[in-house]
């Protein structure tokens, strides 16, 4: 062990690395989001604004920037050279346990008790899909880090890999009437009635929750943990 941070929260609840700063952000069971410089092992800011646990956290790649779901059905992104929450994301009916910023396009996805998965153009602020299929709580969703998938894990035993190549238009907010219709009824399809996610495969092989299924990095390889007490790589 090279560092350890203590807090008084009995529980953390998510970690990320900054991609290119010493730091790492900590979201805690007490509602309280923690940035520290692991190398000074000192705390540098404080930010206190969810009602409640706060589970999904993930910095930005590029951009000064943060994305934080907890269960208080808020999606926050904050700037942390401004130190403050710059907008907050409505449209989930439960917890939020994973939330992760695409490696390229300006979206986020987020993961939810509410047994769906939301895709977000976070510059235009909107919703632009809405993932259906699970029926159990989705206890995490990520990106591919180079292709159109998106995997998620789920407590009803499988692990869905889905094709987002329909979402690439979506890099580009839609107009103001088309966009007024489309919140109205978001769904997994586009303003136009075509496809934006489709599931391309349903893996099934854990006999209990899957708890976190990530991708490998560069081989078609996926990992998974459940509550069966297997890892599986599929």
């Amino acid at each position: 062990m090279l560092t350890k941070f203590e807090t008084k929260s009995a529980r953390v609840k998510g970690l990320s690395f900054h991609p290119k700063r010493p730091w790492i952000l900590v979201s805690l069971h007490n509602g309280c989001i923690q940035l520290w410089d692991y190398r000074m092992c000192t705390l540098l800011e404080k930010f206190d604004e969810h009602d409640g646990p706060v589970r999904g956290i993930c910095f930005h790649n590029q951009q000064p920037l943060f994305v934080s779901g907890g269960d208080d059905y808020k999606i926050k992104v904050w700037n942390y050279k401004q130190k403050r929450c710059i907008f907050t994301l409505l449209g989930h009916l439960d917890y939020i346990r994973t939330t992760m910023f695409h490696h390229e396009y300006p979206w986020i996805v987020s993961a939810s008790d509410d047994q769906t998965i939301r895709i977000w153009n976070w510059q235009s602020r909107t919703c632009i899909c809405v993932l259906t299929g699970h029926n159990h709580y989705v206890m995490c969703a990520q990106f591919h880090p180079s292709e159109d998938l998106l995997v998620s894990a789920s407590l009803d035993s499988t692990v869905r890999v889905w094709d987002i190549s329909g979402l690439r238009k979506k890099n580009v907010a839609p107009g103001p009437a088309g966009l007024e219709d489309h919140l109205k009824n978001p769904g997994s399809t586009d303003l136009f009635g075509q496809a934006d996610a489709v599931v391309k495969h349903v893996l099934e092989g854990h006999d209990r929750g899957v708890n976190w299924a990530a991708f490998h990095p560069t081989l078609p390889l996926i990992v998974s943990g459940a509550d069966d007490r297997q890892r599986g790589i599929r």
